[in-house]
Protein backbone atom coordinates (compact mmCIF):
# COMPACT_ATOMS: atom_id res chain seq x y z
CA UNK A 1 0.00 0.00 0.00
CA UNK A 2 1.11 3.37 -0.64
CA UNK A 3 1.03 5.99 2.25
CA UNK A 4 2.14 9.46 2.88
CA UNK A 5 3.84 9.91 6.40
CA UNK A 6 2.62 12.00 8.22
CA UNK A 7 5.47 11.97 11.27
CA UNK A 8 8.46 10.92 11.63
CA UNK A 9 8.79 7.12 11.80
CA UNK A 10 11.98 4.80 12.59
CA UNK A 11 12.99 2.76 9.85
CA UNK A 12 10.86 3.96 7.37
CA UNK A 13 10.82 7.78 6.68
CA UNK A 14 10.35 11.09 7.26
CA UNK A 15 7.15 13.09 7.05
CA UNK A 16 6.03 14.25 3.70
CA UNK A 17 7.76 10.93 2.29
CA UNK A 18 5.94 8.52 0.01
CA UNK A 19 6.61 5.03 0.80
CA UNK A 20 5.54 1.38 0.27
CA UNK A 21 4.36 -0.68 3.08
CA UNK A 22 2.31 -3.47 3.38
CA UNK A 23 -1.31 -3.68 3.79
CA UNK A 24 -1.70 -4.66 7.30
CA UNK A 25 1.15 -2.27 8.64
CA UNK A 26 -0.38 0.89 7.18
CA UNK A 27 -4.39 -0.33 8.26
CA UNK A 28 -3.64 -1.47 11.73
CA UNK A 29 -0.74 0.87 12.99
CA UNK A 30 0.19 3.95 11.10
CA UNK A 31 -3.18 5.47 9.71
CA UNK A 32 -5.06 4.58 12.89
CA UNK A 33 -1.62 6.58 14.94
CA UNK A 34 -1.76 9.15 12.74
CA UNK A 35 1.52 8.57 11.67
CA UNK A 36 0.53 8.45 7.77
CA UNK A 37 -2.37 9.08 5.71
CA UNK A 38 -3.05 6.84 2.37
CA UNK A 39 -1.61 8.18 -1.39
CA UNK A 40 -4.07 9.55 -3.46
CA UNK A 41 -3.53 12.19 -6.11
CA UNK A 42 -5.27 14.75 -4.13
CA UNK A 43 -3.15 13.53 -1.28
CA UNK A 44 -0.15 14.28 -3.69
CA UNK A 45 -0.42 17.90 -3.16
CA UNK A 46 -0.21 17.64 0.87
CA UNK A 47 2.97 16.52 1.19
CA UNK A 48 4.32 19.75 -0.33
CA UNK A 49 2.61 21.24 3.04
CA UNK A 50 4.05 18.54 4.98
CA UNK A 51 7.55 19.08 3.80
CA UNK A 52 7.42 22.70 4.87
CA UNK A 53 6.11 21.98 8.27
CA UNK A 54 8.77 19.57 8.74
CA UNK A 55 11.55 22.01 7.92
CA UNK A 56 10.27 24.56 10.72
CA UNK A 57 10.41 21.73 13.46
CA UNK A 58 13.45 19.85 12.39
CA UNK A 59 16.91 20.82 12.95
CA UNK A 60 18.59 22.61 10.53
CA UNK A 61 22.17 21.67 10.18
CA UNK A 62 24.47 19.15 11.73
CA UNK A 63 26.21 22.16 13.91
CA UNK A 64 23.23 22.55 15.34
CA UNK A 65 22.36 19.20 16.46
CA UNK A 66 25.55 18.90 17.82
CA UNK A 67 25.23 21.96 19.87
CA UNK A 68 21.59 20.43 21.21
CA UNK A 69 23.85 16.99 21.19
CA UNK A 70 26.25 18.76 24.06
CA UNK A 71 23.70 19.98 25.58
CA UNK A 72 21.39 16.79 26.33
CA UNK A 73 24.71 14.89 27.20
CA UNK A 74 25.82 17.18 30.10
CA UNK A 75 22.21 17.61 31.65
CA UNK A 76 21.95 15.10 34.52
CA UNK A 77 18.21 13.58 34.37
CA UNK A 78 16.40 12.01 37.47
CA UNK A 79 13.05 10.13 37.04
CA UNK A 80 10.92 9.61 39.87
CA UNK A 81 8.68 6.99 39.34
CA UNK A 82 6.44 4.50 41.42
CA UNK A 83 8.26 1.00 42.43
CA UNK A 84 8.02 -2.01 44.25
CA UNK A 85 10.10 -3.43 47.24
CA UNK A 86 12.20 -5.30 44.86
CA UNK A 87 13.52 -2.42 42.39
CA UNK A 88 10.78 -3.00 39.70
CA UNK A 89 8.37 -0.57 38.60
CA UNK A 90 4.92 -0.50 37.94
CA UNK A 91 4.44 -0.44 33.92
CA UNK A 92 7.58 0.91 32.42
CA UNK A 93 9.38 4.31 31.18
CA UNK A 94 7.79 5.62 28.61
CA UNK A 95 9.63 8.31 25.93
CA UNK A 96 7.34 11.15 26.50
CA UNK A 97 8.09 10.22 30.61
CA UNK A 98 11.96 10.75 29.46
CA UNK A 99 10.89 13.92 26.92
CA UNK A 100 9.33 15.83 29.97
CA UNK A 101 12.41 14.36 32.42
CA UNK A 102 14.86 16.32 30.13
CA UNK A 103 13.04 18.96 30.16
CA UNK A 104 12.60 19.42 33.85
CA UNK A 105 16.36 19.02 34.75
CA UNK A 106 16.95 21.98 32.44
CA UNK A 107 17.54 20.58 29.17
CA UNK A 108 16.11 21.16 25.83
CA UNK A 109 13.05 20.13 24.66
CA UNK A 110 12.92 17.41 22.42
CA UNK A 111 10.78 15.14 20.90
CA UNK A 112 9.20 12.38 22.29
CA UNK A 113 9.61 10.41 19.06
CA UNK A 114 12.74 10.98 18.60
CA UNK A 115 13.82 9.04 21.83
CA UNK A 116 14.99 5.39 21.27
CA UNK A 117 14.77 2.83 23.76
CA UNK A 118 16.86 -0.40 23.47
CA UNK A 119 14.52 -2.06 25.52
CA UNK A 120 11.66 -1.06 28.01
CA UNK A 121 13.16 0.70 31.30
CA UNK A 122 11.19 -1.65 34.31
CA UNK A 123 13.81 -1.54 36.81
CA UNK A 124 15.53 1.44 39.24
CA UNK A 125 18.88 2.72 38.61
CA UNK A 126 20.82 3.83 35.64
CA UNK A 127 19.76 3.49 31.82
CA UNK A 128 20.68 5.36 28.71
CA UNK A 129 18.89 6.00 25.66
CA UNK A 130 19.61 7.47 22.67
CA UNK A 131 17.82 10.52 21.28
CA UNK A 132 17.91 10.69 17.31
CA UNK A 133 18.38 14.48 17.00
CA UNK A 134 19.28 14.43 13.11
CA UNK A 135 19.90 11.64 10.83
CA UNK A 136 23.52 11.68 11.31
CA UNK A 137 23.60 13.03 15.24
CA UNK A 138 22.23 10.66 17.85
CA UNK A 139 22.73 11.68 21.59
CA UNK A 140 23.53 9.25 24.43
CA UNK A 141 21.14 10.59 27.66
CA UNK A 142 21.81 8.97 31.17
CA UNK A 143 18.79 8.30 32.98
CA UNK A 144 19.09 8.09 36.68
CA UNK A 145 15.13 5.97 37.46
CA UNK A 146 14.33 6.41 41.33
CA UNK A 147 11.99 5.01 43.30
CA UNK A 148 9.12 8.18 44.12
Amino acid sequence: MKIILTHEVSGLGAAGDVVDVKDGYARNYLIPRNFAIRWTKGGEKDVEQIRRARKIHEIATIEQANEIKARLEGVRVRLAVRSGDAGRLFGSVTPADIASAIKASGGPEVDKRRIELGSPIKTLGAHETSVRLHPEVAAKVNIEVVAA
